[in-house]
């Protein structure tokens, strides 16, 4: 792929920028835009375009800070001077933070090394001491080694409790408070009546006016632990045994209060906890936000079972709870996506996101009364993310999908909004998915926008109306194609109800012939939390290489998967087992009955995670269409796994529900070929999870094949020998 990357560098004038762009294996050019006018200059290197290159930079003047490799750009360099009579080491961190060796700079010498834009690099004395970091740009950097890098900063910490006037300092005992005046240094003891066995918890909370302060108080709550065996470390011949914290579903967890102390009180107040009697929090504390003016803090109350959230204030000089805004739902409320907030206190009203109306949209609240002003958004479509908030002009920018009839409902487009409700515009034009960055004014936005089945877009538009100042780039897929790379076809099929729209992918070999007939095999993932069929232009390596092996791969998005309004998401309560398999089976027949090259006598379904769950729930109750089924790592019962990802669908108090979904409990159903594979070291799902299917299967009899990951972790089936036993189990089975 050529021409699909770009990264601005704006100019001190702000309306004009540079960015490299990689044109051929071999090669590149420079660009120069002027955003006010839309011209374009074009040079193989930046003195060509009139910019000077970039100056050599010191290591001694440089940051000594080890970062992982965010990103992969363009294809660049880092230039490197040694001229220390030391023998370095050079080492690439990777994007978790992995040292990968990349060998020796000897005394007074050079070296020339290739990189990726945003990749970092580190250099080290023979004893492993640091020397020197570099991330290297869209350009080739030079770096002098002229000594060890600066130490960063450190900042004077802050006085833990310290009142923002100065004159007080509270920290906390475990059953009191001791309060410091800092001009005299003489100290007193504040206590509440707090329970018996509760303490003070996290830190104290002072408000802006320095009148009171909030801490939180709590009865210890131990955590579940979850044991692991390392069978096979690389240390040492014997095996370890390894412990965690690890909640799970209807475990019990703590309930936090708060407790008021007011200037001038020895006695604090413990707040009424009526509003918010039994949180979904591991923490011992609850976090606040005090208001400016210091009159009152917020916090969140998101109530276990997640049927009801709310925003709660204290009053400071009261001690009284009110509601700032309740949320409350029959089924589920998505507290990890669409509970965002945005405080406008010079005007008295906070931006508040809701799907009462089965959308996720946006709302004005007044904060002194909790009353409704008016909805900024509407629609049938959801606000997906919100990007900024614009006080003064009183607008907002977000990302929303689902706004255009015909086109994919998962596309995001940039979209804004005046806070009053009215001046909603879609900024974006593209048939794809939208990415956005903002020029440093926010005069100009770059615009990149894909399909799956269309290579990347940059576009610079205008922000005030979205109108096109220029295209920048148009990605060359070109050799990509020419290397027999099959470009994911996309389609559209009703799912179980006849009406809604349900939509996929799906990928051919790269030897394709239409005249012979191929097993499909569907890629599952079906959490709650997301959607998951590509939307945008990617290579999908390991898609395209199952494909290759001689299957017709698919992935698509069934109801009870997110995105898509409140009632196609509200299909997974309390019924993870569903995975949107009746949308999936009319979606894959669909596809066949156009495409006779599609052979549904021979079908297969792996995934892992949620996916292993549902890849094992397909053979057990619709093994009459899925006969192969790959399961990687399955949270295969939700009363094992997490308890935020699980309670939030399945919610709480546990009940039938659970066994419901349950394939320990439903094992004895299973017809059809499967591979179980874990991870020995998962620490993401229990792995007990996977060896408790194992042993209901082997209670009931049935015949099955298991595949533990000696010294794997979570997604052990993407380890080399899990991905080759993978691929290999569908071969036996499903014949290509």
């Amino acid at each position: 792929m050529f021409r699909n990357h770009l990264t601005p560098t704006w100019l001190p004038d702000q309306h004009t920028f540079w960015y490299r762009v990689q044109t051929s294996p071999g090669s590149h050019e420079f660009v120069l835009i002027d955003a006010k006018t839309g011209s374009r200059k074009h040079a193989p290197d930046l003195p060509s375009l009139g910019l000077p290159e970039s100056a050599p930079l010191k290591s001694s003047e440089t940051a000594l800070e080890p970062r992982s490799s965010r990103r992969t750009g363009v294809s660049s360099g880092i230039h490197l001077v040694n001229e220390l009579n030391l023998e370095l080491s050079l080492f690439w961190i990777d994007s978790g933070g992995k040292r990968v060796a990349y060998g020796k700079i000897a005394p007074k010498s050079e070296r020339e090394q290739h990189t990726f834009e945003g990749h970092v690099w580190l250099l080290t004395r023979f004893d492993g001491s640091e020397v020197a970091v570099i991330e290297a740009g869209p350009v080739v950097t030079t770096l002098l080694i002229d000594g060890e890098g600066r130490q960063p900063e450190v900042k004077p910490a802050a006085i833990p409790g310290i009142s923002p006037d100065g004159a007080w300092v509270a920290r906390i005992a475990r059953d009191h408070i001791v309060v410091k005046k800092t001009a005299d240094e003489s100290e007193r003891a504040l206590r509440a009546p707090i329970e018996a066995d509760a303490s003070y918890r996290g830190g104290v909370s002072w408000s802006p006016d320095a009148k009171a302060f909030l801490v939180s108080a709590a009865v210890e709550v131990p955590e579940r632990l979850v044991t692991i065996v390392d069978s096979t470390p690389s240390d040492e011949p014997q095996p370890k045994v390894k412990a965690f914290p690890y909640v799970k579903p209807g475990d019990t967890l703590p309930k936090p209060l708060l407790v008021l102390f007011r200037a001038g009180s020895e006695e604090g107040e413990v707040i009424d906890p009526t509003l918010f009697p039994t949180p979904f929090t591991r923490s011992h504390e609850i976090p606040v936000t005090w208001a400016p003016d210091g009159s009152e803090a917020y916090f969140d109350y998101n109530e276990r079972g997640h049927q009801r959230y709310r925003i709660l204030a204290v009053n400071a000089a009261t001690g009284a709870v009110r509601v700032v805004v309740e949320e409350n739902a029959k089924t589920f409320i998505d507290y990890t996506k669409k509970t965002w907030r945005h405080w406008l206190h010079q005007s008295g009203e906070f931006l508040w996101m809701s799907e009462r109306s089965g959308w996720a949209h946006l709302y004005l609240y007044d904060i002194a009364t909790g009353e409704l002003k008016n909805a900024v958004t509407a629609g049938a479509w959801p606000v997906r993310e919100v990007l900024h908030v614009d006080a003064e002009k009183r607008q907002v920018w977000f990302l929303a999908s689902g706004l255009r009839e015909g086109e994919d409902p998962y596309h995001l487009h940039l979209c804004r909004a005046n806070l009053d409700g009215s001046g909603f515009v879609r900024l974006t034009e593209g048939d794809g998915n939208h990415h956005i960055e903002f020029s440093p004014t926010r005069e100009w936005f770059l615009d990149r926008w894909s399909r799956a089945d269309h290579p990347p877009v940059h576009e610079l538009r205008r922000s005030e109306d979205g109108s096109l100042v220029c295209e920048l780039e148009r990605a060359d897929a070109s050799a990509l194609l020419a290397s027999g790379w099959t470009v994911p076809e996309r389609f559209v099929a009703k799912g179980r109800d006849g009406k809604v729209d349900i939509h996929g992918i799906l990928i051919k070999p790269s030897h394709f012939d239409p005249a012979k007939s191929y097993p499909v095999v569907e890629d599952i993932y079906a959490g709650p939390h997301a959607a998951f069929a590509p939307k945008d232009f990617s290579r999908l390596e390991q898609l395209h290489e199952i494909a290759d092996a001689g299957f017709i791969v698919v992935k698509l998005d069934g109801m009870g998967t997110n995105h898509r309004g409140k009632a196609f998401h509200d299909v997974a309560w309390k019924n993870l087992k569903d995975s949107g398999f009746p949308d999936r089976i009319a979606w894959i027949k669909a596809a066949a009955a156009a495409r006779p090259w599609m052979d549904l006598g021979r079908v297969g379904i792996y995934g892992g995670s949620a996916g292993g769950q549902s890849a094992m729930r397909a053979v057990l109750d619709h093994h009459d269409f899925y006969e192969v089924a790959v399961a990687d790592c399955g949270c295969h019962d939700n009363r094992m796994d997490k308890i935020w990802w699980n309670e939030q669908w399945m919610g709480w108090p546990l009940d039938e529900s659970y066994a419901r979904s349950s394939n320990v409990d439903d094992a004895h159903k299973l017809a059809g070929k499967l591979l179980l594979i874990v991870g020995e070291l998962d620490d993401n799902v229990d792995p007990a999870s996977t060896t408790q299917v194992v042993a209901a299967l082997q209670k009931a009899g049935k015949e099955f094949e298991y595949m533990p990951i000696i010294g794997a972790g979570h997604g052990a089936a993407e380890t080399p020998y899990g991905s080759k036993a993978r691929l290999e189990f569908l071969k036996k089975h499903l014949k290509p």
